[in-house]
């Protein structure tokens, strides 16, 4: 008998210390499963189980199934596996055996089938018992069974999916599935932690109860979700409260059913939660019936309330005193009245309403924590709010007419975020916001007519996110402008509103985008944010950063797009693991980054100017060039290549430049591109396709120093853009040393409609890595937008006068990468995929 079984029988010590005695004795594999009440089984065997993994016949195994995560402690079990859901295909088999007897849909049921298999959600369970339901049926109950699945299962599933609810032994646990089921399917779970906290009908750990239970989910973002199925099931719970009266059902989720509710006046003080959108009721029905405030007057327990576009007529008196949430958006009233008691409210969510000030006067509403006004239109200022001591969130996203927020917010000391974000005409802060102590986000995006921070944020030691892009903290107003250039119309006007100095030590993210940052206003010295991981100064007038950057010592995360002026980038922290540098239209340079190649992630598409990436390549006007090195590298004559241009594609910052001829340095191998269509005749070893194969001929007294290559290629596709060309990459390959490397460049040269492209390179080798006799074999890889046509090798020897030169240190460091030794095995291909953002 295993424990599953046992826990089915009467709890006698006896048979238990029995039992657990036998299993500590034999070598076994055990499956435990199923415990819902007699927990006490498992808790008086577990010492007695874990003792096996001690004994003296090693190899034997404990397997234990259940639904209560917590009885798996860590420090006792190896392990931990978490049932998945089946995935598509493998539902549509396991539903199609029980519907049609094979593991496929029979033809013109694929769709029926399809959609069956999404309501069912990956759970075995419910594609049993709903394809065993379906099978043999006409199309006709298949299409109901799409719109009302719970007619056709017999209940079968219902049943054994309650069986979790009814193993909730709390009864707040219970309330708080129920009214997931109903309403907060798809709800942040920190804005529902902030309801339960509240609530004397919820349990505070009743969210991860259910979770333990399998009952709810939380998504990586925090989202609650539930299976469609236990969401059925919970719907199924209350309606069975009242099959056939709606108003004494505890949750209305329905809204032809909340509409008939208030309209009828038939609620009673069973109904706890309700929810009505105006839109979802059909026009004509909306149009003819006024609902009335006093139809909720009988619903004394009424809990949760969410209203969308509804309107009612009457007095506010004998509204339900016992609202802890209420979500009313486009309220159309002008400030929520006196009489609406709302002393036990938890959230007041308003978006969308008419209101022009929250009250007349002040309200005490002890338990509010959070406020959300968001896109409401017509309010100018907040109204007087000490009254909301509990106050955590106050959002007022997108007001666009809100010109001020009340001094009295200095008295929120629970205040975690204040969101601002989009109030347009919102001239100032007030200066009591340095007395917000909890203040760990301040959102002021889009606030573009706020010109200055108060000082006061600088006490703000708890805050951890301030954004303020697209504000006027450091713009002057146009009168400004217009008086400075009257009075000195010679000299610039320099804007130093704005300060760092203002912010305080605690932040981790900050964002000024569009705010106007010029290089003197960002300090030499930022060693007042230790703690700054996020740092956004996109569309920002900075032409560099300063050398302070890399006392950043935590930075993560530099946003720098779309900052037309910049033109290079100092060194920057080890820490980073991201730059984004989009649309840097005039960025050139980026010293050494940190990481490169490793963690770091890079993003500078746009970046069309960009010629070094210090670490990873170099570009340089073949005339800048030193001419003896390009001499020593036998690559070309310089002086026969006059002015010519070619247009040269950057893999990195997906952009095409048409310029005069450039020296491309990357992981130590020069190359040049340059129209042409022959492999030059002092290349002595070529062939009419991608690839050539020697043997390396011998020379007396002179080693191999390195070997040039010439690929001649021309277009594939004529109507391809240039900035989606997959490049052409080189391999050469030692057969007798069995060493092997390949390369692909990061810029390289596009050849014209109808003409082909020359791509000269020169590698250089290390002692011993290419001898006499050895076998080589050099290739030009075929891709989908490059037809390589001709190869080409010329072995470069040592020579005294020429070896002397390349080896004079002046020479070899001209390159800001200079020559590297070519590895065994060395893949030269930077790995775009892994380091950019493509």
């Amino acid at each position: 008998m295993g424990l599953g079984a046992l826990e089915r029988q009467p709890l006698r010590r006896e048979y238990i210390i029995k039992t657990a005695t036998i299993l500590r004795e034999v070598a076994f594999s055990l499956i435990l499963g199923k415990f819902q009440s007699n927990l006490m089984v498992w808790f008086v065997c577990r010492s007695n189980l874990f003792q096996m993994s001690q004994r003296e016949k090693q190899g034997s195994k404990i397997i234990i199934t259940t639904r209560h995560e917590r009885l798996l402690r860590a420090d006792e079990v190896s392990v931990m596996f978490k049932v998945q859901q089946l995935n598509e295909n493998e539902s549509l088999q396991l539903f199609s055996w029980h519907a049609f007897g094979q593991n496929q849909p029979l033809h013109g049921y694929e769709m029926y089938s399809e959609n069956v298999v999404n309501h069912c959600g990956g759970i075995p369970l419910a594609l049993q018992v709903l394809g065993s339901s379906l099978h043999g049926q006409p199309v006709k109950l298949w299409r109901r069974a799409l719109q009302e699945p719970e007619a056709i299962d017999d209940g079968k599933i219902q049943k054994i999916l309650r069986r979790s609810f009814d193993s909730l032994q709390d009864d707040r646990d219970k309330n708080l599935f129920l009214d997931i089921a109903c309403f907060f399917i798809g709800k942040d779970k920190d804005y529902l932690d902030r309801i339960v906290e509240g609530c004397d009908f919820y349990r505070v750990l009743g969210i991860q109860k259910l979770v333990d239970r399998c009952l709810i989910t939380i998504d990586k973002d925090k989202i609650l979700m539930m299976h469609q199925s236990l969401r059925d099931m919970g719907r199924e719970i209350v309606r069975q409260e009242s099959p056939d009266d709606l108003g004494k059902r505890s949750r209305l989720w329905r809204h032809k059913d909340s509409f008939s509710v208030l309209r009828k006046n038939t609620g009673t003080r069973a109904v706890k939660s309700l929810i009505l959108d105006q839109q979802q009721i059909s026009t004509a029905l909306a149009n003819n019936a006024d609902l009335q405030t006093k139809a909720f007057a009988e619903m004394s327990n009424l809990k949760l309330l969410d209203l969308n576009n509804v309107k009612l007529k009457g007095s506010y008196a004998d509204f339900p005193k016992s609202l802890v949430w209420m979500r009313w958006h486009g309220f159309s009233l002008n400030f929520i009245p006196d009489n609406f008691s709302l002393e036990d409210l938890i959230v007041l969510d308003m978006h969308k309403s008419s209101l022009k000030r929250v009250w007349r006067k002040t309200q005490a509403l002890e338990n509010l924590k959070i406020l959300d006004l968001s896109h409401s239109h017509g309010l100018v200022n907040t109204s007087d709010l000490s009254g909301l001591p509990s106050l955590e969130r106050l959002i007022l996203k997108y007001c666009i007419s809100l010109i001020e927020v009340h001094e009295s917010i200095g008295n929120l000391g629970s205040l975690f975020l204040l969101n601002l974000k989009g109030c347009k005409n919102l001239i100032k802060l007030p200066r009591s916001i340095g007395l917000l102590k909890s203040l760990d986000k301040l959102i002021l995006s889009g606030c573009s007519k706020l010109d200055e921070l108060p000082e006061e944020l600088r006490t703000l030691q708890c805050l951890r996110v301030l954004r303020a892009d697209e504000t006027s903290i450091n713009r002057l107003q146009s009168w400004q402008l217009n008086w400075w250039s009257w009075l000195f119309p010679r000299r610039s006007l320099q804007s130093t509103s704005f300060s760092f100095t203002f912010l305080p030590c605690s932040l981790v993210k900050l964002s000024l985008a569009d705010c106007n940052i010029t290089d003197d206003v960002i300090p030499d010295d930022l060693s007042s944010l230790p703690a700054l991981e996020h740092l956004n100064l996109s569309k920002n007038p900075i032409q560099t950063l300063p050398e302070s950057m890399n006392s950043l010592s935590m930075l993560q995360d530099l946003l720098l797009n779309h900052c037309r002026s910049l033109r290079s980038l100092p060194e920057l922290p080890t820490s980073l693991k991201k730059l984004r540098a989009e649309k840097c239209t005039k960025l050139e340079r980026i010293a050494n980054l940190p990481n490169l190649l490793r963690s770091l992630r890079l993003n500078l598409i746009g970046c069309k100017r960009l010629v070094q990436v210090q670490g990873l390549f170099n570009l340089e006007m073949m005339r800048e060039f030193d001419a003896k090195m390009i001499y020593n590298l036998h690559l070309f004559n310089i002086e026969s290549l006059g002015s010519i241009e070619v247009e040269m594609i950057n893999s990195i910052t997906k952009t095409s430049r048409i310029t005069r001829l450039q020296i491309l340095q990357e992981q130590g191998i020069f190359s040049i591109f340059l129209p042409g269509s022959e492999v030059p005749s002092w290349y002595s070893h070529q062939k009419q396709n991608n690839s050539v194969s020697f043997a390396v001929p011998p020379l007396p007294s002179r080693k191999i120093r390195g070997l040039n290559l010439c690929i001649v290629y021309g277009l594939r596709n004529t109507d391809k853009k240039c900035a989606t060309l997959y490049p052409p990459d080189a391999e050469i390959s030692n057969k007798t040393k069995v060493l092997k490397w390949s390369y692909n460049p990061i810029v390289y040269g596009v050849p014209q409609i109808g003409e082909d492209m020359l791509w000269l390179s020169h590698w250089r080798f290390g002692t011993d890595q290419l001898e006499v006799g050895d076998q080589v074999n050099v290739s030009a890889s075929v891709t989908p937008d490059f037809q390589v046509k001709k190869c080409g090798v010329h072995l470069v020897y040592e020579q005294e006068d020429n070896y002397t030169l390349l080896n004079n240190e002046e020479i070899v460091q001209s390159s800001s990468i200079g020559f590297q030794t070519l590895v065994k095995n060395h893949v030269l291909e930077h790995p775009v995929s892994r380091v950019f953002d493509v």
